[in-house]
């Protein structure tokens, strides 16, 4: 698939001309939580250290504070818009209940994120609201991450390193982060990460079993929360994180009877196969913005 592309160093600006992607679509799925929505509708994310803006004028995505370089060395893995959604809508709509959910969650895509802050970010999400986890993810950033600049009023911060994170006392994580019973979890985690007793690039080269057992090893990380990192940062699109949502639309749109999570990832597994994160996404977006199931 080729992709029409223009570079504008000078005023750090890429201009984009693809039809599979909307903003508010990708953001609001529950896949990532460091964003704002402007007031213009654009959306500004942080992913590691750095950040852009991005919004979508007609069929052309326009990113900015993105260089050629920022977009080869960051975006293009981060929006993965190296791959094709709709050859994957199309792979999907072989199922006629999933189409809805394809048709309205269009232009979804699953991002590629930094695997330290979607650990940590995931292990805050168990028993959590989305605003809460944001706040929380927000705070820990603005008070322990690197000052990377200012972006329409707004002063943005790095995600903080591992190292960083580990010297936080536990009693300041619970109530300055108000991250709650996670607040040893967290630190414990960074501390692991930060004196190499979990290599989080090398476990990328295990199977999708062997990656889910040493994930599941972390504190605070079960295999819900393992799945969603997996799928949102180890490029792991046949991984299928089973929440509340999930179960509520598989049971009332597939299986019309209560299920218990692992059959519904096991069913999810046998009818969408490779896809499995993909449909996901669409069908977690479908159902918590209709309220399915509920």
């Amino acid at each position: 698939m080729q992709t029409q592309i223009e570079f504008n160093d000078e005023l750090k600006l890429t201009k984009i001309k693809q039809s599979s992607f909307n903003p508010t679509h990708i953001f609001e799925c529950g896949q990532a939580f460091r964003w704002y929505k402007e007031d213009d509708m654009s959306y500004t994310t942080v992913d590691g250290d750095m950040y852009c803006n991005v919004s979508l004028v007609g069929d052309y995505v326009y990113i900015k504070n993105c260089t050629e370089d920022d977009y080869y060395k960051k975006w293009e893995n981060y929006f993965d818009l190296k791959t094709d959604y709709s050859e994957i809508k199309e792979k999907l709509s072989f199922n006629e209940t999933l189409k809805n959910a394809l048709e309205y969650g269009d232009g979804i895509r699953i991002l590629n994120q930094d695997k330290f802050s979607t650990i940590i970010s995931f292990i805050i999400s168990a028993n959590n609201q989305i605003p809460r986890i944001m706040k929380s993810v927000n705070i820990i950033c603005e008070n322990y991450g690197k000052f990377l600049g200012e972006f329409n009023g707004r002063k943005l911060y790095s995600f903080p390193k591992p190292e960083d994170l580990a010297k936080v006392p536990v009693e300041e994580m619970r109530e300055v982060c108000r991250v709650g019973f996670r607040d040893k979890r967290i630190v414990d985690v960074a501390k692991m990460v930060a004196n190499n007793e979990f290599d989080i690039l090398e476990i990328d080269n295990l199977s999708n079993e062997e990656l889910r057992k040493e994930l599941i090893k972390l504190p605070g990380v079960g295999p819900k929360v393992a799945d969603c990192i997996m799928l949102f940062s180890y490029n792991r699109h046949n991984t299928f994180p089973v929440d509340v949502w999930i179960k509520r639309v598989m049971e009332y749109l597939f299986i019309k009877e209560d299920t218990n999570k692992n059959l519904i990832a096991k069913y999810a597994d046998d009818l969408f196969g490779d896809y499995a994160g993909y449909a996901q996404q669409y069908l977690f977006y479908y159902g918590r913005e209709n309220t399915i199931g509920k």
